[in-house]
């Protein structure tokens, strides 16, 4: 399995889409698989069952999965250690974007249960979470600026570099 950690906006969505396609194995959006199960919308999971719950589902699901897959993560899945720990079974690429990058692409997008608060709270989330992206991933993408295709050659490069296929990472 591949999965694509980051920050919520960092691209992990559309580039697992695409490097599927490339690949030609199935992808797994894990935010849409909790959506499909629960039968409701991430921000109405946390609405109404809160954030506690929605880890809860985050780490059932890294469990489940099997197979020759492409997974797109949610950006809190690196919090517990237990995921980063089961992560760590995989190749696992991290697309690195700028809190600036994040700012702009989330000011266009819905809305984000976690991204709210001020700026300062924002920052110090983004903070907290890159150690842990970088802990658990084999590979580093930095996405600002740089289009979908470009991303998903350098993962295919860091795939190549890291004899993906020969090694259960």
């Amino acid at each position: 399995m591949i999965f694509l950690i980051g920050y919520m906006g960092s691209g992990k969505s559309t580039i697992a889409k695409r490097l599927s396609e490339v690949l030609q194995c199935t992808y797994i959006e894990m935010d849409e698989e909790i959506e499909r199960r629960e039968g409701m919308t991430i921000p109405e999971v946390f609405t109404n069952h809160g954030e506690t719950f929605f880890r809860a589902k985050e780490s059932q699901l890294l469990k489940e999965l099997e197979g020759e897959l492409i997974v797109s993560t949610g950006g809190g899945v690196v919090l517990s250690a237990e995921n980063r720990q089961a992560l760590t079974d995989h190749f696992v690429i991290y697309l690195e974007a700028s809190f600036k990058t994040i700012q702009d692409r989330l000011a266009q997008s819905g809305n984000r249960p976690l991204w709210s608060g001020d700026s300062n709270e924002k920052q110090k989330r983004f903070n907290e979470r890159k150690p842990l992206y970088e802990k658990v991933a084999i590979g580093r993408i930095l996405v600002d600026d740089k289009d979908p295709a470009m991303i998903v050659e350098e993962i295919l490069l860091c795939l190549k570099k890291n004899d993906f296929g020969h090694t259960n990472r």
